[in-house]
């Protein structure tokens, strides 16, 4: 049998620095990034980093000047231009590096460190950065945890940049132990040769079945997407909270796990790594609401191994997609060379990504069902309806209609 060749990456439009937007003096923030400060999508993004040392700050501040505020959008302030509505528009300005470095050296035993650090983290998620600084801020807490010697915490609001960016921009500012100029290697994935055959009738035929599948898988994601904004709600379950719950406080726990282990799971199941924390994801919170349910029903007690989950729970997510086409390891180290040459910029679209709610005698069906759900939602063209979409509802409707589908219109 002859092999077929795999799918290749969806790619965008070649000119990617013509859609994001650049920060040159007076432009307007692009649709998604406007988009970014509405209520229900007013998003930080909150980077913790473990340190084998304590952190000098005199040292950060330095290399914050020399480095980080050669890219243009950590100096620019985010002001509403009257003259065109109140649309906001990149100004630069100088930085106070006071306003956006900020130390902390609590003296805590390991045990009560762990939990500040934790306390902190959510503390950061109830508060907002001042528009009238860049929106962006660095946290260094001097104290030793279970895993590290200190703490540093970087809060950057989402009109800057998404995460591919902003680590693309961390990238850019590390260096080998062994050269202090030379960048450290980036691991990319491996693409398949495509078959050196010429390739016959039932190859075309499936070449040719499989882009009619990802149209139909488009045009069914776009459908079920507009119904979901419109009316479609999830099953009411004890993870779905009343309107206006994104503005709420929120407690944030962190755990940290084995990357070993999630490789080696990967492999044994020819999986990806986001497919078996997916995996894990569906597994926690299956037994999560297994238990609640338990507790709810009159004299259960939520024991494991008892089923007491509704059937047929509809529990879906926002899951992002980086919209960048994939760069070679050369290309890539080409780009980040410079740190002013960093395209910061919010080039996603979004896809509801359905977990499945069910306890599993077998664990790995978790990461099973995960992959699948995974292989489905790449074949399909949605993330990037999405975008377009937000992007067209910004212009002509406004922010609130482009906004991510948190709930529904009726």
């Amino acid at each position: 049998m002859r092999r077929t060749r795999s799918l290749k990456p969806i790619q965008t439009t070649k000119n990617v620095e013509n859609i994001l937007s650049c920060t040159e003096e007076g432009q307007a923030l692009s649709p998604i990034a406007r988009m970014f400060h509405e209520p229900e999508s007013d998003v930080y993004a909150v980077t913790a980093i473990g340190i084998q040392t304590q952190i000098n700050p005199e040292v950060v501040k330095a290399n914050v000047v020399d480095i980080l505020l050669k890219q243009p959008r950590l100096s620019s302030l985010q002001v509403a231009d009257e003259k065109y509505g109140g649309q906001l528009k990149w100004v630069r300005t100088e930085v106070d590096l006071d306003n956006h470095v900020i130390v902390r050296s609590p003296d805590l035993n390991v045990d009560s460190a762990d939990i500040y650090v934790e306390d902190y983290v959510s503390n950061l998620s109830r508060t907002k950065i001042s528009m009238s600084i860049p929106m962006w801020d660095i946290h260094i807490l001097n104290i030793k945890t279970s895993k590290a010697e200190s703490v540093c915490i970087l809060r950057v609001h989402h009109s800057i940049g998404d995460g591919v960016s902003l680590m693309s921009l961390f990238m850019s500012c590390s260096r080998k132990v062994s050269g202090p100029d030379a960048l450290p290697p980036l691991h990319t994935s491996k693409k398949q040769k495509p078959c050196s055959s010429s390739g016959g009738f039932l190859q075309h035929f499936i070449e040719l079945f499989s882009v009619l599948l990802i149209y139909w898988n488009t045009l069914v994601d776009v459908v079920m997407m507009l119904i979901t904004i419109l009316f479609l709600d999830d099953t009411k379950t004890p993870l779905k909270g009343p309107p206006g719950v994104g503005s709420t406080p929120r407690r944030i726990v962190h755990r940290i796990v084995s990357l070993d282990d999630v490789k080696l799971v990967k492999n044994a199941m020819n999986a990806t790594i986001n497919d078996v924390m997916v995996g894990v994801t569906q597994a926690a919170l299956s037994r999560y609401l297994n238990r609640k349910y338990g507790k709810n029903k009159k004299g259960g007690d939520g024991a494991a191994g008892n089923s007491n989950l509704p059937k047929n729970i509809r529990l879906r997510a926002t899951s992002f997609v980086n919209l960048r086409p994939y760069l070679r390891n050369e290309d890539t180290s080409e780009t980040m060379k410079s740190i002013s040459d960093v395209k910061l910029g919010n080039l996603i679209g979004y896809v509801l990504f359905p977990f499945t709610i069910a306890l599993r005698e077998d664990a790995l069906d978790y990461v099973r069902s995960a992959k699948a759900a995974g292989e489905r939602k790449k074949a399909t063209l949605e993330a990037v309806c999405t975008y377009f979409m937000a992007k067209t509802f910004i212009k002509f409707f406004g922010t609130k209609l482009g906004s991510f589908p948190t709930q529904t219109t009726f």
